[in-house]
């Protein structure tokens, strides 16, 4: 099937992936989440591979035989494995945009992972020992930033200035424009500004734009024109801002599969957002909610709920047994004076984190033992 572009082998009970199967020379994505994979499969001729999922697997290992065919890579999801490390050659990947690593057995990271242009690392669930948790609580570029600083002897610099080598007009000198073209991205961040000018959403022209960062400003609502990239945006990022309400049009963003707005004074998101058919992470910690906002239960795609350091005082664990695709939950440091025994149904969850609230059960020796233990505790005090 040489024209093939699209070939979606989830949930099934695959050990292994045939060698033939990188005849398939046009494939694009490729989907084998959820089998029994013990290593990643080698393509040699799949030259256009984009999106390679294959979380939630048995592998063990990254080697570089792995890796070094695929040069067109934009996402790597390899979530809920048993991998315990990542190796050097992981640099190989240059076109690297997203790599979801959340759920393995990973004690460290090579210090080269910094010079991927990654847009979204995943790492939650992971015993890392060599970056403290304050810097990945930041984020994406925190952490790049931060294993860059530790590559020794750096010679020059290999990649000059973004902002130097990008041509700029005179009327769009605040805009990149290199990111715009070659990265597919609007970026307007760390500017302090109290709006995103006009000329930033005019210099998109007819670029196709896949993600939107205009986080570390002072913003108190969203920019309207957001709405004007609902046909292709799928990540955005407004953390470190003043938000204190969602807007309808960022709802409308039809493709949005991640969406970043910690650090903002949120206390509530608007039902319309249950439009978002396609989010799979979203992230809410350090801002001012004081229950799980009712309309996540209703985003059936939501694998990844981040709200720590808010005031939540109460999860509705009913409703949450709805949300059949959620792996992650982070409710550290909120408010939770009780933890529902019927949590413990949500089988799926892989990564459940609840440390830093006043509840007394499940006390700190069940909850040192991992999300497994507390959920099979919760189970056993289910009324019958």
């Amino acid at each position: 099937m040489k024209k093939l572009k699209h070939l979606d082998c989830n949930s099934n009970l695959l050990e292994t992936i045939p060698p033939e199967l990188a005849g398939m020379e046009s494939l694009e994505l490729l989907y084998l989440r959820r089998n029994k994979l013990r290593f990643l499969p080698e393509f040699p001729s799949c030259r256009l591979l984009k999106e390679l999922h294959v979380g939630e697997n048995q592998i063990e290992m990254l080697g570089a035989e792995h890796l070094k065919h695929l040069n067109s890579i934009l996402v790597l999801d390899l979530r809920d494995n048993k991998l315990k490390s990542v190796p050097d050659e992981i640099t190989l990947l240059q076109s690297l945009e997203r790599l979801d690593l959340s759920n393995n057995d990973i004690s460290s990271l090579p210090c080269s992972l910094g010079n991927l242009h990654l847009k979204f690392l995943a790492l939650e669930g992971n015993p890392l020992r060599t970056i403290r948790r304050e810097i990945i609580n930041k984020g994406t570029q925190e952490v790049l930033k931060y294993l860059r600083s530790k590559i020794k002897d750096d010679g020059p610099s290999q990649s000059g200035s973004v902002a130097e080598t990008a041509m700029t007009l005179p009327s769009e000198s605040r805009v990149n424009i290199h990111a715009i073209v070659a990265l597919k991205i609007l970026d307007y961040s760390d500017k302090q500004a109290t709006l995103i000018p006009d000329e930033v959403f005019d210099a998109i022209k007819n670029n196709i734009i896949t993600s939107v960062n205009f986080s570390k400003n002072q913003l108190c609502e969203i920019p309207k024109r957001i709405v004007e990239l609902k046909e292709m945006v799928s990540d955005v990022n407004l953390s470190f801002n003043k938000l204190s309400s969602i807007s309808l049009e960022l709802c409308m963003l039809q493709k949005l599969t991640f969406l970043d707005l910690r650090n903002n004074f949120l206390n509530s998101l608007p039902e319309e957002m249950k439009l978002l058919i396609r989010l799979q992470t979203i992230n809410l910690s350090f801002n001012r909610f004081k229950m799980l906002p009712e309309v996540l239960y209703c985003i059936s795609t939501l694998e990844t709920v981040l709200i720590s350091n808010n005031q939540v005082g109460s999860v509705d664990a009913q409703k949450m047994r709805m949300m059949e695709n959620l792996t992650t939950l982070d409710l550290q440091n909120n408010d939770l004076l009780q933890i529902p025994p019927e949590l413990g149904n949500c089988v799926n969850l892989r990564t459940l984190l609840l440390d830093g609230n006043p509840f007394r059960v499940p006390r700190a020796a069940i909850l040192m033992k991992g999300t497994a233990a507390i959920l099979e505790y919760l189970r056993d005090r289910i009324p019958t």
